[in-house]
């Protein structure tokens, strides 16, 4: 039996041959793409819930407008509330402040307290314990004697003896680095 001018027999061959090179272009994709196309899928899948959820949220609020609307009386509390709390911690601020400047001005009226006594005591003959400079006169140039206060070496610990020189090669301890023979290598 013939169709078409075919014969029978060779219709299911061709199909075969067909189906067999689907078959071997579908599997070698899928073996070297397969991880990458799976991975694909999943990460569409995911961003397609994660838009749809937003496109669903924006049509709510959309169809909501009176929820999206702020009332003016709750704005106008938080502003109150804005405005009183910075207005305390500006009032705790000049209150800092003011007790710093206080004891600023105890301190230099103790050190011009001290600086008369010690100017007393050295008019007598009398000698002064402490770091004590020569008085200025008034109406030398230059900055007042209040103004100028001697700073005091902290009380800490040295790190190394008074002795030490890093270029002197003494007191570094067990190591000590030396130069190297000067001249030709002795490779031969």
């Amino acid at each position: 039996m013939e169709r078409d001018g075919e014969p029978l027999s060779a219709r299911p061959a061709v199909e075969a041959e067909g189906l067999h090179f689907l078959h071997v272009t579908v599997g070698s994709l899928l073996a070297t793409y397969g991880w990458y196309i799976v991975f694909s899928c999943i990460l569409l899948y995911v961003a397609f819930q994660k838009l749809s959820t937003r496109l669903r949220a924006l049509r709510q609020r959309q169809l909501d407008p009176a929820a999206a609307t702020v009332e003016p009386d709750i704005v106008v509390k938080r502003q109150e509330a804005l405005a009183a709390a910075r207005l305390k911690m500006q009032e705790e601020l000049n209150a800092q402040v003011e007790k710093h400047k206080e004891k600023r001005r105890q301190l230099e009226e103790e050190k011009r307290r001290q600086k008369i006594e010690m100017w007393d005591s050295m008019q007598e003959g009398k000698s002064y314990k402490g770091n004590a400079r020569k008085p200025q006169e008034g109406d030398s140039p230059g900055p007042s004697a209040s103004s100028v206060t001697p700073k005091r070496k902290s009380d800490r610990k040295p790190l190394r003896g008074g002795g030490y020189n890093p270029l002197s090669g003494e007191g570094g301890g067990a190591c000590s680095w030396r130069p190297g023979r000067r001249g030709p290598s002795a490779g031969g």
